[in-house]
């Protein structure tokens, strides 16, 4: 690895930044330089995304290792650390914000649409705590894998830009390479951020914020005839159709906390995060979360009570009387539940190959997943074979394969047939809109495992790079990796996954 220049003076223009959150107030951020780095050497650039955000590709190319670990601040940038509160488990900290996050500015990619583009692991700012500030190369792999593959699979996330290693070592349980991860979001705005200043008794910061929020990520609100309630119906509504999608792939984010939450609706903090492979609805891997709190099943109600800890800092600018102000908001809140419940229908129908509704769907789709969770079925392989039965007989074996008892599964097979009569589509037609819905590859968690082992011992990168290919197509039959599909064998698999801080 070649040193690269640390002065943070010299020009670079790679950016057109137009920075709108730091016009905001004082206490909504404070300004941060990011740290410097050693050695930063650029372990991968996403080209496509920074040609998405109009930014200067060859530049990056050249100079990528130096902006993304914080050694060149661009021209244009105004470094900055938000501020945020949060409930952490259920237990509320009034001060959280970037303790290792620097946000860099802003640019308006090429469809029109505002972008943050952050660092992550550059170093202190004043909300670390008795943090460094900094990242390992683990977590920054894993979330640059996880939020990839997030993007291919159609679920709203933050993205990868860039990862780099700084040459700098990490102190945790064990002496680690450092890296930077450069973060692209709609916004870096959360739940936190509104409880932060109604924790401080701030109501015109609480009506700022959400001024900003309706004009960057709602603007169709504005002429509302109650702005802030239509904003607050909106932002659950995102986090219905979120955490729906969530459950369709079996993801589990692992530290759901408030501050963890966005109010754009994308998917955030990729640390102790899992993708399911057996499927057991109160599954949890991160390690963390002692309790369950965040199990796979939980993520739903966890939503729910997220949005209700947001409704209360709305409730001031919702109505002047609040006891009706209150009415208003445990409306929207209560109808929560409505909407998660019929997004996840949605998405679970199409799963099994249904294009119309039937009363009787959510039971055939019940006695799915039970007959799953009995027979130790791994959760996407059983989708992905269920998709191929269904524009070919032949491959019902395949499909009963997937669990303990191979008969198990005939009589629902047989409710299933039942079920598709009553519909037109012709059995390619089905098959192929179910292999549109039912990823044959996922980011396993001992894939990623495997991947952060070669990168971290010895210093090889080439899983990592292979993991990405497979994971940029995942609803593709890919014959070349085709034992990335394969669920891990018993001591390959991973039990528990670690935030990185």
């Amino acid at each position: 690895m070649t040193s690269v220049s640390q002065d943070k003076s010299r020009p670079a223009a790679p950016f057109a930044f137009d920075n709108s959150y730091a016009r905001l107030p004082q206490q909504f951020h404070a300004p941060q330089t990011p740290s410097t780095a050693s050695e930063p050497w650029l372990i991968k650039l996403n080209e496509p995304l920074a040609e998405e955000l109009g930014l200067d590709v060859e530049t990056l190319r050249r100079d990528g290792a130096a902006i993304f670990s914080g050694n060149l601040v661009p021209e244009g940038a105004e470094p900055l650390a938000m501020a945020y509160a949060g409930h952490q488990f259920g237990s509320f900290v009034p001060t959280l914000g970037d303790g290792r996050a620097i946000l860099l500015g802003e640019v308006i990619d090429s469809h029109g649409r505002r972008r943050d583009i952050q660092l992550k692991g550059a170093g202190q700012t004043p909300f670390s705590r008795r943090g460094d500030g900094r990242a390992a190369l683990g977590p920054v792999l894993r979330e640059y894998i996880v939020s990839e593959a997030m993007q291919a699979l159609g679920i709203p996330t933050t993205r990868a830009l860039a990862a780099v290693t700084t040459g700098l070592p990490v102190y945790r349980e064990d002496v680690l390479p450092g890296a930077v991860f450069a973060r692209v979001a709609a916004s870096h705005i959360r739940v936190g951020t509104f409880q932060y200043f109604t924790a401080r008794g701030d109501a015109d910061a609480v009506r700022q914020l959400a001024d900003y929020v309706i004009d960057r990520h709602y603007p169709e609100l504005k002429d509302a005839g109650n702005p802030y309630l239509a904003l607050y119906e909106a932002i659950c509504e995102r986090q219905a159709a979120l955490i729906a999608r969530w459950l369709h792939v079996g993801f589990i984010h692992g530290v759901m906390n408030t501050d963890n939450m966005t109010i754009s609706g994308e998917t955030i903090d990729f640390g102790p995060c899992a993708f399911m492979d057996t499927y057991d609805p109160g599954t949890v891997f991160s390690s963390i979360d002692q309790h369950g709190r965040y199990a796979y099943a939980n993520q739903p109600g966890i939503g729910q009570w997220n949005l209700a800890r947001l409704g209360e800092t709305l409730l001031p600018l919702i109505d002047a009387d609040s006891e009706k102000a209150v009415e208003l908001a445990n409306t929207v809140i209560t109808g929560y539940g409505e909407r998660f419940q019929g997004h996840w229908l949605a998405g679970m129908r199409a799963k099994i190959g249904l294009a119309t509704e039937e009363g009787g769907d959510l039971a055939l789709v019940q006695s799915l997943l039970a007959l799953m969770q009995e027979g130790k079925a791994d959760f996407t392989l059983t989708f992905r074979r269920l998709s191929d039965l269904a524009g070919d007989d032949g491959l019902e074996g395949a499909f009963a394969a997937s669990f303990e008892n191979p008969e198990a599964p005939a009589a629902w097979l047989a409710d299933w047939r039942a079920r598709l009569t009553r519909e037109d589509r012709s059995p390619q037609e089905r098959a192929d809109a179910m292999r549109r819905v039912n990823p044959a590859f996922i980011p396993r968690n001992h894939r990623i495992e495997q991947a952060i082992t070669a990168a971290v011992e010895d210093a090889d990168f080439s899983l990592f790079a292979a993991l990405l290919a497979v994971l940029s197509k995942p609803y593709e039959d890919q014959p070349a990796y085709a034992p990335y599909a394969d669920p891990p064998q018993p001591s390959e698999r991973v039990l528990q996954t670690f935030c990185g801080t």
